[in-house]
């Protein structure tokens, strides 16, 4: 696959995701794929290796807790061979009144034309004081 390709399947997966899509999200991906949040569990919930499955449920759990979904702008893209690097920031108002403004880098890697890996880079802290906090 080339790395054109594996760009524009990136930044399609961000759009989706913007739309609240996410069968299609997911449909991007390989029925193997992993997705990491690096960091640990007693300081960062959210950090772990989830399955397709499981980060699916994680997905529609946070859509639906926003307003008017998650808004995904990606702002740099790279790719080398079967690996791409995406920079991007998010916005979106929650249920609860607080507002989820992000900055990301995900390390996202390609099988077969699919999404199969994705590293998730992101302030752990603005996520917590947003999404667990009372």
């Amino acid at each position: 696959m080339s790395t054109e390709r594996n760009k524009s399947i990136a930044n399609e997966f961000f759009a989706r995701f913007s739309k609240s899509d996410i069968d299609g999200v997911l449909g991007l991906m390989t029925d193997d794929a992993t997705w990491r949040i690096p960091g640990k569990k007693e300081r960062s919930p959210a950090a772990g290796d989830y399955p397709k499955e499981k980060i699916g449920r994680l997905f529609n759990r946070m859509v639906g807790s926003l307003k008017d979904g998650l808004h995904m702008t990606v702002t740099s893209c790279i790719a080398e061979g079967d690996t791409v690097a995406v920079e991007a920031v998010s916005s979106g108002d929650l249920q609860n009144g607080r507002l989820y403004r992000q900055e990301y880098h995900f390390h996202m890697e390609f099988r077969d034309g699919k999404i199969s890996a994705v590293r998730e880079y992101l302030d752990t802290q603005h996520a917590h004081d947003v999404w667990i906090a009372p």
